[in-house]
Formats: C-alpha cells, sequence, structure tokens
C-alpha cells in the first residue's frame, strides 16, 4: 500500500507501508500554495493546491509528470476513473473555486472539456464506480449531476444548506453528503434521503470500504466506521489524533492484496502532522500498525493498492520528467479525442 498526502506547507509527501512501516518514498515542494486535494489511482497521483494547478507524479519511480493549467481558480477536489484490470487511470476529473468541473484523459492528461457547474467553489466531488457521472456540493448550498459522457451538467437542485463532502459507496447505489456534524445517507436512484449519521462534531473527511462501511473523521479526532445499512457505529478509533482528522484512505484484500488473511488498513492522517495506519480487526487495541510523522499541516490523503519496494535515498528527491511536462503541457499528444470518460 502507498500513501499520499498534501500539506498547508505546500509539500507532497509519499509513502510505502513495508513490514508495518511506513517508509519515505518522497517530499517535494510541489505548489506554490498550500495543497488542498490529492488523488491517487495504481503509480499515478495528482495534487491540487492554492496556486490553481495541479500537479501529476509517478510513485514507482518518484517522478514528477509535469503540471496542468487549465483551471482559473483554486483546485478543490480531484478523482481518478480507473478501468477494472488496466494498470493506469482512463481518467481524471477536477473541480475548482470558480464553480467549474473539468475532465482529462489520463493518457498523456490531454484536457477534454470544461464545464460551469456551480455558481460558487466546489467543495468536493464523488466519481460514480461506472465513471458515466459525478456528483459536486458546492458553496451555494446546490447539489449537481454531471453526465461525463456527454459532458454536461444534467441536474442541479438546491439543499438549503453548504455540503462539504460527497462520496459514494463502493457499489455506486447509495451516496453520502456530510453537512457540518451530520452525513446523510441517500439512494442513488432518486436521491432519496435514507437515513442520517450523527457524529459527535463536524466531519471533515469520509472514506467508504467495500464491506458496507464507511469512516469519517474530523474535528473530534475520531476515525469512526458507519454501518451504512443500519445507520449505526460498527467500531470507533477514539482519540486517533491529538488533533483534527483531515484525510482517510481505505484498503481492503479486494484492493489489490490477496487472501483472507491480508491485513484490513485505514489510514488516517491529521493536522497535527502525523500520518497513521491501523489493521481494524485489532480495533479492541486502539494502537497503530505504523505511523510518521511529517511534522507539518496536513490537509489530505489519498491511497493506493500498489506496493512499491524500498527505494535508495537519493528517490526521495522528486525528478522532473522535462519532456513528459512539455507534452502535458502542449496537450499534442492526442488529436480529436472525444469528451467520453467509459465505453459505448
Amino acid at each position: 500500500m502507498s500513501l499520499v498526502a498534501g500539506s498547508y506547507e505546500k509539500f507532497m509527501w509519499g509513502f510505502s507501508l513495508h513490514s508495518q512501516s511506513l517508509i519515505p518514498l518522497f517530499s517535494y515542494p510541489s505548489h506554490l500554495s498550500p495543497i488542498k486535494t490529492v488523488a491517487a489511482s495504481a503509480s499515478v497521483v495528482a495534487s491540487g493546491a492554492d496556486d490553481d494547478t495541479i500537479h501529476l507524479y509517478d510513485l514507482s519511480s518518484a517522478s514528477s509528470l509535469g503540471p496542468l493549467h487549465h483551471h482559473s481558480a483554486t483546485v478543490t477536489a480531484l478523482s481518478f476513473y480507473a478501468t477494472p484490470g488496466l494498470p493506469f487511470p482512463r481518467n481524471l476529473i477536477s473541480a475548482d473555486a470558480a464553480g467549474n468541473l473539468s475532465i482529462f484523459d489520463a493518457d498523456g492528461f490531454v484536457h477534454l472539456k470544461t464545464l460551469s457547474v456551480h455558481r460558487a467553489a466546489v467543495n468536493d466531488l464523488a466519481l460514480h464506480p461506472s465513471g458515466e457521472r459525478a456528483l459536486t456540493v458546492s458553496h451555494d448550498q446546490c447539489l449537481a449531476v454531471v453526465n461525463l459522457v456527454r459532458g454536461r451538467r444534467n441536474f442541479c437542485c438546491r439543499l438549503g444548506m453548504e455540503a462539504t463532502l460527497v462520496k459514494f459507496d463502493a457499489s455506486g447505489d447509495r451516496f453520502f453528503m456530510a453537512v457540518k456534524d451530520k452525513v446523510s445517507v441517500h439512494q442513488t436512484e432518486d436521491a432519496r434521503l435514507l437515513f442520517e449519521l450523527e457524529c459527535p462534531k463536524n466531519v471533515l473527511c469520509a472514506a467508504p470500504a467495500k464491506n458496507g462501511l464507511l469512516y469519517t473523521g474530523g474535528e473530534d479526532r475520531n476515525v469512526t466506521a458507519w454501518d451504512i445499512k443500519s445507520g449505526k457505529v460498527a467500531y470507533c478509533l477514539e482519540e486517533a489524533h491529538t488533533a483534527r482528522v483531515k484525510g482517510i484512505a481505505v484498503l481492503t484484500d479486494s484492493d489489490g492484496a490477496k487472501g483472507d488473511d491480508d491485513p484490513y488498513l485505514v489510514a488516517s492522517a491529521s493536522s497535527d502532522g502525523v500520518i497513521r495506519v491501523w489493521d481494524v480487526r485489532m480495533t479492541a487495541k486502539e494502537k497503530p500498525m505504523a505511523e510518521y510523522n511529517t511534522r507539518s499541516r496536513l490537509t489530505c490523503l489519498a491511497g493506493s493498492s500498489m506496493k512499491f519496494k524500498r527505494q535508495h535515498p537519493q528517490a526521495g528527491k522528486i525528478k522532473s520528467k522535462v519532456g513528459k511536462r512539455q507534452r502535458l503541457q502542449d496537450g499534442k499528444s492526442k488529436s480529436n479525442v472525444e469528451v467520453q470518460t467509459t465505453e459505448g
């Protein structure tokens, strides 16, 4: 398992989980402003920041793939779409503080289209497992449904309150929205409200798991696992951090490990600078399996199921692939690309 975190101090951190230890892969001052969001798929990582740019990385070689300059406002959310069985993501979806959503082909990261989805900053986006649609929530207190195949917004409704997070479950049959200390669970087909999860304090991050659980973290400093069928707490890692939890990443054996005996891992990152990995089969101990103190104010976290060997110490310095960067900026690696994120 590999983890990537972004920080207020503009640094990206990369780690590999090996022998119950977090091994640093790199630390890199990747942006000119605080990093707001990160996403990972296989060996590819994307980060977005207040400097209006997206930076791309290759985890396997600790190399920079170059920046994308298609946003004119803070990049607030990122998500990859990957076709099962392929070693590389197919699309990258990004959102910004101007209310726009952009679609990129991950083969060369060619910009396909930018849509105006909201009248204010997009707080979060959720990509359906099919890759055909996305949900966005915004500072304008609206929820929007975007058709990624046709490249247009299908639907937008006013919530009457500002949602800060939106996530699909692993199957795509349900989605979740966080508003302060409440998480609402909805049926995807008709957006019908099923029930609400009430947390002690504001929810700042959430991650669904493939076993029917939703992990949340926030100002209560806990990592809480919710049973999304019953709406009850399955278990809680109390005082998981000394400060608010800003990111959660989930990895199950179905994400790339083999066999029922492999650990079920959840990683959490906090503004106290500490990243912790938990084996949730051993929740009674409430002690992390591994941890690392970055000594920075972490803002976001993403995980990948790919495993990398410990690298030479010089690999801690991100290398720049100049030719690749130029190709990314020129956007000439593919012509006449249709705005479509899935086959058919």
